[in-house]
């Protein structure tokens, strides 16, 4: 892999929502991180890679009874209105770690119910459901840091 292969796969981590990334292959590893407590970096050059690379993005077919489960989960995943970061902040599903999360998936809500907390500069922000229906999705994890209009959660 050459530098600007490494330089382009910088940017386009950058403008993603991920937060980590990682890649290996015979020849080296390439690490990059959004966390706290990690840098980004570049470990064991990769002078052949670019074939290798190429390889390993092409679409991967499923076949075979696996292929219509596969097909079931993501449309089910992709089903309903997402409701999305108004801020960036820390993601809480509970409103103390010693009560039960404000929504499970598969919950009735109603407009306006808290959905989950976010905390900015120590402030705790509710995020209320848009509209009446179903949890079909929480897209974040507890204490997970979000951007701003990342998806949260998915309402049917």
């Amino acid at each position: 892999m050459n530098i600007s292969e490494v330089k382009e796969l910088m940017n386009q981590f950058n403008g993603s929502s991920l937060r980590e990334f990682s890649w290996k292959n015979a020849d080296g590893e390439l690490t990059f991180s959004k966390n706290d407590g990690h840098t980004n970096g570049v470990t064991a050059p990769a002078p052949q890679a670019p074939a290798a690379f190429v390889a390993s993005q092409a679409p991967v077919e499923v076949t075979g009874p696996q292929a219509q489960e596969v097909t079931e989960t993501a449309t089910v995943a992709a089903e309903g209105e997402a409701v999305t970061s108004p801020l960036v902040g820390v993601a809480y599903l509970k409103p103390s770690p010693d009560k039960a999360e404000f929504v499970k998936v598969g919950d009735s809500v109603k407009k306006g119910q808290t959905l989950m907390i976010i905390e900015a500069m120590k402030v705790m922000n509710e995020i209320p459901a848009p509209a009446d229906g179903v949890v079909t999705e929480i897209m974040v994890s507890p204490e997970e840091v979000v951007e701003f209009g990342q998806e949260l959660v998915r309402i049917k």
